[in-house]
C-alpha cells in the first residue's frame, strides 16, 4: 500500500480532525492559548531551574565516573598492655573517562525546552528561543492589523475594462483634497493630446470607507488609455477587443491571468514588510512579457479569519482589504493590469455555507465596496455572479458561496443539494446553451472551488460535495462541445495546489469525445501549499492531466489565438510556480462538423 492509499484509509478520521481545527480557528482560541501556555511555561521553567541545586564534580571535564579500586586499613596501638583501635582509613581510587554525554544533555534540554541541570547559559538560551517563537506569533498576528490599519490609504485601481468602457476604484480619506477630478487620454492617437474629464467627486465619507467607483465610457476597442487623478494617482489599461474580434494593435493574442488566495508576508520572514506579498513580486516579473488583458482573481483576496479574526464588524473587513491594497508590492501588479474578482469563503469565513446569515451581510458590504463595485455588471441586479464577452472568449463568473446548501447536511449525491441555487444554475445553463457570437471560440467558467472530485481532502467544500448538480452542469458543457466550434474551460482555485483535469463525456452517450471539458485549478498566488499530496484520480470521470502541488506562488496565463489556415482556435495554458514557468498545455476547439456521439470523433479523425 503506498502513502496515498494509507492516507485515504485515514480520511474520515482526518476530516474530523480538520473540522475540529477549523472550530478552534473560528472560535479564536489558538493565539490566546499560545500566550497563556507561555506564561505557564516560563513560570515552571523558572522554578524548575531554581530547584536544580549546584553539583560538585570530581573532574574538570565531563565524563563517566567509575570505581577503579578500594582498600581499607586499620591501625592499632597498645596502651597499658591493652589493645586500642585508633583509626580506620579507607582508600578509594576513582577514574573518569571523557564522553560527550554532558553536551548531549544540553542539546536535549534545548530541544525539550527544559532548563539545563549543568549550565545557566543553556537554560537562558532555551527560554529565549521559546520566548522568540511566541514573539513571532505575536508579530504575525498583531503587527499588520495594529500598525498598518491603513486608515490613511489613498489609491486607485482599474477594475473591469470592456471594449468601450473602464471601471476605476478610487479611495481618498483626506477630504481636504475635494473636489477630486479624474481625467484620461488616448495614448494611441498622436492627434489626441488633450485629456478628457472622466469624473468629478465632491463628496467622500466613511459610509463608503472613502471609496468611489468611476465608470469611463465612450472608449474605443483595443486602445491604450492612461488616467490620472488630482490626488496624484495614475494608471493605464488597454480596452478589450470587441466581441468576436482578435486583438491587433497591442497584442498578437488574447491573454489573461488566473489565480487565487493571498496572505501577506507568507512565507514568514522577520525582515519582510508586514504587508509584503511575495507572490505579487513573482507575478510582476512576468507582466511585461505576458501583456495580459486582465487578472481573473478567483477568491480569497483577503483572509478575514486567518491567522486570527480581529473582529466581526464592518471595520474589520474593510481593514483587511486596505492592508492588501497598502502592500508595497501592490502597485507593480496594478498600474497596468485590471483586476476582476470572484467571491470565496475567506472573504467571509472558512468553508462558508450559511448563505446570507450571520456575518455575511457585513463581509459582503466590504467586498462590494472594494471588489464588486468595479467588477463587470452583475448578470441580475442584486446578485454576485457575472457574465461578459471579450474578443474570442465569453466568461461566466460563478458565486459558489452565497447560494449553496450546507456542505454536510446531506450526502454528496443528494439531489436536493445545490452549489449555485436555482436561479444561478438556470442562468448558467442558459448561458451555456446560447450560441456564441461569431468569432467567440471559448466559453470560460470561473469557479472559486474546483469542479473535479479528485481532491480527496475536505472535498465536501468543492463540487465533489454536490455531485447531482455537478453532473447537470457538465451535461450543459458537453452540449456546447457537441455543437462544435466552441470549447469549454473551467478555471478554479482555492486548494493551494495546481491540477489540470479533463472531464470526458460518458461512453455511449450523445456527446463526442471532442466535447471533453477541461479544468485548470491554480492557487495560491501567495500562501502556503499543502505538505502532502491530496489529489488523486480514482475513476475515468475525472482524468488527471497534470498535478503540481508544491509552490507558495502559482498563477496561470491563458492565451487564445487562431490556428493558421484553420477554423479551429487554440487555448494555451501556462503555469508559473514561484516565478518560474513550469508547465504548458494547449487545447483546440471541438471540430465544427456534422454528426453526433463518437461518430463525430471518427469524422474528425
Amino acid at each position: 500500500m503506498d502513502f496515498f492509499d494509507g492516507f485515504l484509509d485515514q480520511y474520515v478520521m482526518e476530516e474530523s480532525l480538520v473540522h475540529s481545527t477549523q472550530l478552534l480557528i473560528k472560535e479564536q482560541l489558538f493565539p490566546p492559548a499560545i500566550y497563556s501556555l507561555l506564561v505557564v511555561y516560563l513560570t515552571s521553567f523558572y522554578f524548575g531551574h531554581r530547584s536544580l541545586a549546584p553539583c560538585q564534580t570530581v573532574a574538570n571535564t565531563p565524563g563517566d565516573v567509575r570505581l577503579a579500586s578500594s582498600s581499607v586499613s586499620t591501625s592499632h596501638s597498645r596502651k597499658n598492655g591493652l589493645a586500642d583501635k585508633r583509626a580506620t582509613t579507607a582508600t578509594v581510587k576513582i577514574e573518569t573517562r571523557s564522553t560527550p554525554r554532558l553536551r548531549l544533555s544540553k542539546l536535549l534540554a534545548l530541544l525539550a525546552g527544559l532548563p539545563s541541570p549543568t549550565s545557566t547559559t543553556w537554560s537562558l538560551l532555551t527560554a529565549a528561543i521559546n520566548i522568540g517563537l511566541a514573539a513571532v506569533v505575536a508579530d504575525v498576528v498583531y503587527r499588520g492589523p495594529s500598525l498598518y490599519a491603513s486608515h490613511d490609504l489613498s489609491f486607485a485601481r482599474t477594475g473591469y475594462v470592456s471594449d468601450t468602457s473602464a471601471r476605476i476604484l478610487l479611495r481618498e480619506p483626506n477630504t481636504t483634497t475635494l473636489p477630486i477630478f479624474l481625467s484620461y487620454r488616448n495614448t494611441d492617437d498622436a492627434r489626441d493630446d488633450g485629456r478628457k474629464s472622466a469624473a468629478s467627486i465632491f463628496e467622500l465619507s466613511n459610509v463608503t470607507d472613502f471609496t468611489v467607483a468611476i465608470t469611463v465610457d465612450g472608449l474605443r476597442p483595443d486602445t491604450r488609455y492612461e488616467y490620472v487623478s488630482s490626488t496624484n494617482h495614475s494608471g493605464a489599461f488597454v480596452t478589450a477587443p470587441a466581441p468576436g474580434h482578435r486583438p491587433g494593435r497591442h497584442r498578437t493574442a488574447f491573454t489573461f491571468l488566473s489565480t487565487s488566495c493571498i496572505l501577506p508576508r507568507f512565507p514568514y520572514h522577520p525582515w519582510e514588510h508586514p504587508l509584503g506579498i511575495p507572490g505579487f513580486r513573482a507575478l510582476a516579473r512576468w507582466l511585461p512579457e505576458l501583456q495580459p488583458q486582465f487578472m481573473l482573481f478567483l477568491g480569497d483576496f483577503i483572509y478575514a479569519d486567518v491567522p486570527r479574526r480581529a473582529g466581526t464588524d464592518l471595520e474589520h473587513f474593510r481593514r483587511e482589504y486596505r492592508m492588501v491594497y497598502r502592500s508595497p508590492d501592490w502597485p507593480a501588479v496594478s498600474r497596468q493590469l485590471p483586476w476582476i474578482h470572484v467571491l470565496d469563503d475567506h472573504e467571509i469565513a472558512n468553508d462558508w455555507d450559511r448563505n446570507t446569515t450571520g456575518i455575511y451581510s457585513t463581509a459582503i458590504e466590504a467586498w462590494g465596496r472594494y471588489q464588486a463595485s468595479v467588477n463587470p455588471p452583475p448578470l441580475r441586479a442584486g446578485t454576485t455572479y457575472y457574465s461578459f464577452t471579450q474578443g474570442p472568449a465569453s466568461f461566466f463568473m460563478l458565486d459558489t458561496r452565497r447560494y449553496r446548501s450546507s456542505e454536510r447536511a446531506a450526502p454528496a449525491d443528494a439531489p436536493e443539494k445545490t452549489m449555485l441555487g436555482a436561479q444561478q444554475l438556470a442562468d448558467l445553463l442558459a448561458w451555456l446553451a446560447t450560441p456564441a457570437a461569431p468569432g467567440v471560440a471559448w466559453k470560460i467558467v470561473a469557479s472559486s472551488v474546483p469542479l473535479t472530485k479528485n481532491w480527496r481532502f475536505n472535498s465536501q467544500d468543492t463540487w465533489a460535495g454536490y455531485l447531482v448538480e455537478r453532473r447537470t452542469v457538465l451535461e450543459g458543457m458537453w452540449d456546447v462541445g457537441r455543437g462544435g466550434g466552441v470549447g469549454v474551460v473551467v478555471l478554479s482555485g482555492d486548494r493551494h495546489e495546481f491540477a489540470a483535469t479533463s472531464f470526458p463525456p460518458p461512453v455511449g452517450g450523445r456527446w463526442p469525445l471532442s466535447a471533453t471539458v477541461h479544468e485548470f485549478s491554480t492557487s495560491p498566488l501567495s500562501q502556503f501549499y499543502l505538505p502532502r499530496k491530496t489529489y488523486k484520480q480514482l475513476d475515468e470521470e475525472d482524468v488527471m492531466i497534470k498535478y503540481l502541488p508544491r509552490g507558495n506562488s502559482k498563477f496561470g496565463a491563458i492565451t487564445i489565438e487562431s490556428q493558421a489556415a484553420s477554423d479551429r482556435s487554440l487555448l494555451t495554458f501556462r503555469l508559473f510556480v514561484d516565478g518560474v514557468e513550469s508547465w504548458t498545455h494547449t487545447l483546440t476547439t471541438p471540430p465544427p462538423v456534422e454528426g453526433a456521439g463518437r461518430g463525430k470523433d471518427e469524422r474528425d479523425g
